[in-house]
């Protein structure tokens, strides 16, 4: 049976990709945990788990069985790299996080400064990264003489497919030398994914539970709403995603901007402005009279730097954005959506002001996001998760935040703080909000 080999075991993948993949039929999944063994395990042997979607009308219960082996890249890339070299493995799937990469967003080569990058650049043979993963099953599968693989990328990175390739050429350069015309046969297509995934509580459980008689750990709690927008772009077969309802475009960039800017760049100015107003959940910034208003604004102005003429629809998706952030139904912790700021506000939110100032726009809605950001790494009672906390922290902590937040290495798209018209907003939204 045709398979699918898919990279990063996370609550995102068993809500959106492989719903998906098992409504279109006739294809299985193997998907590898890139940190949890217990998880794969679990799954392997479980053969299903159950979506609980919130619905504002009431919950209900999907079962999803279509992963039927699970693997653990803790305990060794070898097994995978095999997997990924075996025939009836057609197509490679990827949601690892924006960190999980290694990448270097000044080179869109492998980061040497991030250890596991570091680990796999010196040791190709025995990695444990993402990416040194790939590459090595890749090289094991051309030197098998199979045919080359569609690799695609579900991650929340601007022109994600494109990264993906070239950070696997500049990797394979350094690593693989004689690997790299297999990739140029390979196809690293774009795509756009959505769908909000709160994290499982034991509220989740208790509710399967109510709802099927069944207490499953494996249990993962998402929204009634669910997009995916992929590139037509293959190397050979693929699951029938477009008949479970994906789309296939020639151009993700549009839908991809879309997102990132108004969805993604809410979420975080949602994210930051709870955590500094003590709120929870993303639906109790939503009900906060004096928070929902910014965050409105932020869709809004992200709207103006949007293509006119891709067919979007900016007015239409800021209303189905609002009321998504407003379900009742769904518990998204704002701490949840926080964690890694250093990876995701450059394409979510620093992306959108640099855009606006070479239009000559106002970028002050995008502001008070930004300035709770700098509050939450200053406020050490307040949750940081993100590989680059040390520095961010010490820069939030001096004298001139603004000013030496621009200066943190490995922190992308910070020439936005070269501009007074971005440092001045920046600094009249703190003020406006200490």
């Amino acid at each position: 049976m045709t398979r699918l080999l898919h990279l990063g075991l996370g609550a995102f993948h068993r809500a959106h990709q492989a719903p998906y993949t098992q409504d279109a039929g006739g294809w299985r999944i193997e998907a590898v945990s890139m940190r949890d063994p217990t998880l794969a395990d679990a799954i392997e042997a479980a053969k299903s788990y159950h979506l609980l979607i919130r619905a504002p009308d009431g919950p209900e219960a999907r079962r999803i069985d279509v992963i039927d082996r699970g693997h653990a890249l803790s305990r060794g890339a070898g097994p995978i790299a095999d997997r990924m070299a075996a025939p009836e493995i057609a197509a490679v799937t990827l949601t690892v996080t924006e960190k999980g990469y290694g990448l270097d967003r000044a080179t869109g080569g492998p980061d040497r400064r991030d250890a596991t990058t570091a680990h796999d650049l010196a040791h190709p043979d025995s990695p444990r990264g993402a990416i040194g993963t790939l590459l090595l099953g890749l090289h094991r599968r051309a030197r098998a003489g199979l045919p080359p693989l569609t690799v695609l990328s579900c991650d929340n990175l601007p022109e994600n497919g494109a990264v993906l390739a070239r950070l696997a050429r500049e990797t394979a350069r350094i690593t693989r030398p004689g690997l790299l015309p297999y990739l140029d046969a390979c196809a690293f297509p774009s795509s756009m994914v959505d769908r909000i995934t709160p994290a499982t509580t034991e509220e989740t459980l208790d509710t399967i539970a109510r709802l099927t008689g069944q207490r499953d750990p494996l249990t993962v709690e998402t929204e009634p709403f669910s997009q995916w927008v992929i590139e037509d772009t293959a190397a050979g077969p693929l699951p029938d995603w477009a008949a479970a309802g994906a789309q296939i475009v020639p151009d993700v960039a549009p839908w991809e901007a879309m997102k990132l800017r108004m969805l993604n760049g809410a979420h975080s100015t949602i994210a930051y402005l709870g955590l500094v107003a003590g709120h929870a959940h993303v639906r109790d910034v939503m009900a906060d009279a004096a928070l929902a208003p910014q965050v409105r604004a932020v869709m809004e102005t992200a709207a103006r730097t949007l293509p006119r003429d891709a067919g979007l629809d900016p007015n239409g998706y800021a209303e189905a954005l609002t009321a998504r952030f407003q379900n009742p139904a769904i518990a998204h912790r704002c701490a949840q959506i926080a964690m890694d700021g250093s990876q995701k506000l450059p394409q979510r939110l620093f992306a959108t002001v640099r855009d606006l100032l070479d239009r000559d726009m106002d970028p002050s809605p995008l502001a008070p996001g930004i300035a709770a950001w700098l509050k939450v790494l200053r406020d050490p009672d307040l949750p940081v998760s993100d590989p680059l906390e040390e520095p961010l922290r010490a820069a939030a902590r001096a004298s001139d935040p603004v000013r030496e937040i621009g200066r943190v290495d490995g922190l992308a798209g910070t020439e936005i703080w070269q501009d007074r018209r971005w440092t001045n907003a920046l600094r009249a939204a703190m003020r406006a909000g200490s």
